[in-house]
C-alpha cells in the first residue's frame, strides 16, 4: 500500500477505533506517516519503542498499599492520562520486543489496559514493525496478538515521497538525483550485511549532511556512511553538475536563460523550480515557468507541469495555460 493510500486507510481505521499494524522495510517512513496523521487530526502523539522497554515499564512496578492492604501497580507516567485529549499511542518496533514485553502489549491492545492502567477512551492504538524477511531483530508475534490488529503493508512510491520531499524542504540535489535514479530511493537487500543503504530516511539524512557545516573533503565519506558506497559515488558525481544550473530567479522573472542539455542538469533544474514556486507561486512566476518549459525537451516539459499540478501550484487558471495545452496536446491525448 502506497503512502497516500496508507494515510487514507489509517484515517478510516482510526475513525473506526480499530488497532492497526503497519509492516514495511526499515527506514521507509512508517512512523512518519502515523505522526503526520496525528498532526493533521490535531491528536496528541506518544511514540513508544517497545524494543527498549522491560515488561515492568508497561505494567508498572508493584507496591503495597497499606491503606487498602493490597498490592497495586504504579502506573507508568509515559502513557496517556485520563482527561487527555484524543491521541494516538504508537507502539513502534513491537515485534522487535522480547516476548515478555509483547505479552504486556497484548493486554494493552486487547483490553486497552495493563496492570491497573486503562487507556483513555479518546486514544487509538497503532503499531509498526519490520518484516521477518528484512533480517532485523524480530520475534514472531503470538497469533492472539496478531489477530487483534488490522495489518497493512507499506510500500515505497517515489511519487508519494517526492510530494513529501517538496513539502518538507528537501533540497534540489536529493530530489533531482532521485528523479534521475528513482530506483535508489529504497535499495535495501536483506541478504547483504550492509551497514548503510539508501532508504527514504537515509536520504533525509543526506540532505541534512549537504546543508551542514561538514568540510567538503569529508562530504563524500559522510554520505557514503549514510547510503552506502556505490550509491554515494553516483550521487556525488551527480552533484557536480549543480554549478551548471541556470539562475532559478531569472526563470521565474521571465528572463532568458541558457540550459545545459545534460539530463542531470534538467532534473535538478525542475526540482529547483518546484521548490521556488512552493514559496512564490504568483501568477506571473507561473506564467514565466510555463513559457520556460517550451525550451525543454517535451518529456521534461510535461514532467515539470505534472509536478506543478501534484504540488497544488495553480496553473490551470493561468493565462499561459491554454497555450501550453495546445502546444503539448499531441502528447497528452
Amino acid at each position: 500500500m502506497k503512502a497516500r493510500e496508507l494515510k487514507s486507510t489509517l484515517n478510516a481505521l482510526i475513525d473506526a477505533r480499530l488497532p492497526t499494524f503497519i509492516w514495511g522495510a526499515p527506514g521507509i517512513g512508517k512512523s512518519s506517516i502515523v505522526k503526520q496523521v496525528a498532526d493533521e487530526r490535531g491528536f496528541e502523539f506518544i511514540d513508544l519503542r517497545l524494543s527498549l522497554l522491560d515488561p515492568t515499564d508497561l505494567k508498572g512496578i508493584p507496591f503495597f498499599d497499606k491503606d487498602e492492604g493490597e498490592a497495586v501497580w504504579a502506573k507508568p507516567n509515559f502513557l496517556p492520562k485520563e482527561g487527555d485529549l484524543e491521541g494516538i499511542l504508537f507502539l513502534d518496533e513491537i515485534n522487535s520486543a522480547p516476548p515478555s514485553v509483547q505479552a504486556s502489549a497484548y493486554q494493552l491492545v486487547l483490553d486497552r489496559k495493563v496492570g491497573d492502567y486503562e487507556l483513555p477512551k479518546g486514544w487509538r492504538i497503532v503499531a509498526a514493525g519490520n518484516r521477518e524477511s528484512d533480517r532485523g531483530v524480530v520475534y514472531r508475534m503470538p497469533p492472539p496478538l496478531a489477530n487483534r490488529f488490522v495489518h497493512l503493508e507499506m510500500e515505497v512510491s517515489f511519487e508519494d515521497w517526492k510530494l513529501w520531499a517538496y513539502e518538507s524542504g528537501i533540497g534540489k540535489e536529493v530530489i533531482g538525483f532521485l528523479e534521475y535514479k528513482s530506483e535508489y530511493l529504497l535499495n535495501f537487500d536483506p541478504t547483504k550485511n550492509e551497514r548503510s543503504f539508501p532508504t527514504p530516511r537515509s536520504w533525509e539524512y543526506v540532505d541534512r549532511i549537504i546543508h551542514s557545516k561538514i568540510e567538503s573533503s569529508q562530504l563524500h565519506e559522510s554520505i557514503e556512511g549514510t547510503i552506502g558506497k556505490d550509491t554515494a559515488t553516483q550521487f556525488v558525481t551527480f552533484m557536480k553538475v549543480k554549478d551548471r544550473l541556470p539562475d532559478i530567479d531569472d526563470i521565474l522573472e521571465g528572463k532568458s536563460v541558457e540550459l545545459d542539455e545534460d539530463s542531470r542538469v534538467i532534473f535538478m533544474t525542475i526540482s529547483s523550480i518546484i521548490s521556488h514556486l512552493l514559496k512564490k507561486d504568483d501568477e506571473q512566476s507561473i506564467s514565466n515557468v510555463l513559457k520556460f518549459s517550451y525550451s525543454l525537451p517535451s518529456e521534461f516539459a510535461i514532467m515539470l507541469v505534472q509536478d506543478m499540478q501534484k504540488n497544488g501550484i495553480p496553473i490551470e487558471q493561468n493565462s499561459e495555460w491554454d497555450r501550453w495545452v495546445e502546444k503539448f496536446s499531441h502528447l497528452l491525448s
